[in-house]
């Protein structure tokens, strides 16, 4: 093996992959095994959850599926105890499980508020609590969380996913201060649209959809693989020196 494809492979690194039963969470899992992990792939949809474990072991990599709810606060306690047992230590987190509901900030009521927040800030917050210590006493880790460009823009009628979104960016950057000295890279990955099922949902009406692109420089909207690549090359060693950034995938969106 040449001495750049070390540098990227994960050969022998274990990663947990929240929301891995579809979308980006799916071909993140498909991605990583691909480079030699092995993955604890976590989701609600156990149908979902099957086929990304054949997809793995295709690879030739093992894969541990855990079903979780992950906007409870044992969801996801018991989700990174399972994937403890099964493998000791987890050497890479991919909290990818993300929720979302278009309103306005006055039709937004409290629930979806919690909801949103539960799942898409407070299970990451969880997640690495649990897995994290592992990662220092070996010192060696990554965290990658899966944040969104209306984290950092604001969009109308995405106030409570953008409130969510903008606090795991503040989270990414407080868990750099505290981890990066036990060499434990955290990182925020910020995609555009990418239209996996939750994508289609909001942005799949071409009445709705066509605008939105309309703002993107490159004229389209995001591909799961394209996530899937930039969350390998944060989770191999070729990105030790990567801490605590906010990475914008979103085709120039920001750039206006």
């Amino acid at each position: 093996m040449s001495e750049w494809t070390k540098r990227f492979s994960l050969a022998g690194r274990r990663a947990l992959v929240t929301g891995a039963s579809k979308g980006i969470g799916f071909e993140t899992c498909r991605v990583l095994a691909d480079a030699g992990a092995d993955i604890a792939a976590v989701g609600r949809d156990e149908a979902g959850l099957a086929a990304v474990k054949a997809e793995v072991e295709a690879l030739g990599r093992r894969c541990v599926t855990i079903p979780a709810d992950l906007a409870t606060v044992e969801g996801p306690k018991q989700a990174a105890a399972r994937a403890l047992e099964a493998f000791g230590t987890i050497d890479i987190l991919v909290n990818n499980a993300g929720v979302t509901s278009i309103k306005s900030i006055i039709d937004t009521p409290v629930e979806d508020w919690e909801w949103l927040n539960n799942v898409n800030l407070r299970a990451p917050f969880l997640l690495a609590q649990a897995l994290v210590p592992r990662m220092i006493e070996q010192r060696m880790g990554k965290v990658i969380n899966i944040s969104s460009q209306s984290g950092v823009a604001a969009l109308d009628d995405h106030a409570a996913y953008s409130a969510s979104k903008g606090g795991l960016n503040m989270l990414t950057k407080a868990m750099t201060v505290e981890w990066a000295k036990h060499n434990v890279q955290s990182n925020s990955i910020c995609p555009t649209v990418i239209l996996t099922p939750m994508g289609e949902m909001v942005w799949g009406d071409p009445a709705k959809g066509d605008p939105m692109k309309a703002k993107i420089p490159a004229g389209r909207f995001g591909r799961t693989t394209e996530v899937a690549d930039l969350i390998l090359f944060l989770a191999s060693s070729a990105s030790d020196m990567i801490c605590g950034q906010v990475i914008l995938l979103d085709g120039g969106f920001t750039a206006q």
